[in-house]
């Protein structure tokens, strides 16, 4: 009977333990966890603050006594593994309850540990009241604050996905909030033309943009930035992105890569082959390229789980990489992207051409319809698509999507017009968004 220990117990871990138990029916399993809760909706967080999700419990799956019951998994919550003995296949867990330590034996070892917070030192930070949001109890204590303290205003360290959706959700509270962010544009993911319309949507909801800033001092409720500008603010909400959490794994001797990730094969092992690692701490690569990538939102971790559980059960499933496919909402806006950047398609010097669509999303004698602008680079030799982005309204997911599709299954720019695509007058044109792109390129 194989012995499987899964560290980490949320979208990853949570995930892979429960697909080996579909696969493997008498396989122990085991899963610890430091933090107070599993199987959460991390990416649910910002709309609990912000009141769109009344309770904060919907956002939990389901129970480590639901997890026993259902799956016969046992969970340990509170109980952080502490260090990796490969030649003896055990772990030592430490009790964060009891402070006890004992040891786990184990035939495979999944790496599920998330990541941690960045939080940059900073002069007197330690003077303000400062939250980072990456788990289930940092969202409770934000929102006690805000609940008991009734902030007024605050200071946003970070312009990515975590960054754009608290300060909509802070907003929305009818707080003051400012965005602070070292790079020259928001959500650096993207061209510098979609991030201008995202800037563009922040600003007109009020919210005070600082590019190519940082936080050089902080004093109780002021705060210093490296270009001269002086702010105030009742508390400071750093989303400056996280770091893989690989401590377990550089002292166990595995390899770490370029993106600071656990390295992993086709099927997810490390240099170790009875080791795993999944989701924001591992590294795989990138689908078109082929270089190191790391792309730390759910649906890697959920679609890793998968391949890893069939590994186990025999079954060989290889992960093909990475597009990094994403959407975020940005109170009216929707913006999405896939596939390589201008910059990172500058960066690797590939050969690329660009063509940009301005369309509605669905008829416009229909009521209900928004503007949405697609820009999409592809191979001017091979015509491939090798990236898009989509901004605007409603409709902005399915394009999206469709765009995956298209370069996941090695689809021309060309092919983008002969899709058939659902139409009627509330959803689309007889020539969807997609279908004029195809036309237009060059």
């Amino acid at each position: 009977m194989k012995k499987i220990v899964v560290i980490g117990a949320v979208a990853g871990g949570a995930t892979v333990a429960s697909q080996i138990r579909f696969y493997e029916k008498e396989a122990k399993i085991v899963i610890f966890d430091q933090d107070e809760t599993m199987s959460y909706a991390a990416c649910g967080m910002p709309y609990v603050i912000g009141g769109e999700i009344k309770e904060a419990d919907d956002l939990l799956a389901t129970t480590p006594e639901e997890f026993k019951e259902i799956r016969n998994i046992d969970v340990h919550l509170k109980h952080r593994v502490t260090n990796i003995n490969r030649q003896q296949k055990v772990v030592e867990v430490l009790n964060l309850e009891t402070q006890q330590t004992f040891e786990e034996s184990y035939d495979l070892l999944i790496l599920s540990p998330g990541g941690t917070p960045i939080v940059p030192k900073t002069t007197g930070l330690e003077s303000t009241t400062m939250f980072t949001l990456r788990n289930f109890s940092d969202m409770k204590r934000i929102n006690h604050y805000i609940t008991t303290k009734k902030p007024k205003s605050c200071v946003i360290v970070g312009a990515g996905f975590i960054g754009l959706e608290m300060a909509e959700n802070l907003v929305q509270l009818g707080l003051t909030v400012s965005i602070v962010e070292k790079s020259h544009q928001v959500m650096n993911i993207l061209d510098i033309d979609i991030a201008e319309v995202i800037e563009k949507e922040l600003q007109d909801h009020g919210v005070t943009i600082y590019k190519n800033n940082f936080i050089s001092n902080v004093s109780n409720r002021n705060i210093d930035l490296d270009l001269g500008e002086k702010l105030e603010a009742d508390f400071i909400l750093m989303c400056i992105g996280v770091a893989p959490s690989t401590d377990l794994a550089v002292n166990a001797e595995l390899t770490i890569g370029k993106t600071r990730g656990i390295v992993t094969n086709e099927y997810l092992q490390t240099n170790d082959p009875s080791i795993y690692a999944i989701g924001d701490a591992a590294e795989n690569i990138d689908f078109i390229t082929g270089d190191a990538k790391r792309v730390p939102l759910a649906w890697p971790a959920h679609r890793q789980a998968y391949i890893v559980a069939k590994h186990i059960s025999g079954e060989k499933i290889p992960f093909k990489g990475l597009l990094g496919t994403s959407i975020c909402k940005v109170f009216s806006l929707s913006v999405a992207s896939t596939g390589l950047n201008e910059q990172t398609l500058i960066v690797n010097q590939i050969d690329y051409t660009s063509v940009s669509q301005k369309s509605l999303s669905n008829a416009g004698y229909y009521p209900d319809h928004s503007k949405i602008f697609l820009k999409i680079h592809y191979d001017p030799s091979s015509r491939k698509v090798l990236g898009a982005q989509v901004v605007g309204g409603k409709g902005v997911d399915k394009r999206i999507d469709v765009l995956a599709t298209a370069i996941y299954a090695g689809l021309t720019v060309d092919d983008l017009q002969a899709l058939e695509l659902a139409y009627a007058p509330p959803y689309s044109a007889p020539k969807d968004p997609i279908n004029m792109v195809g036309y237009r390129a060059k």
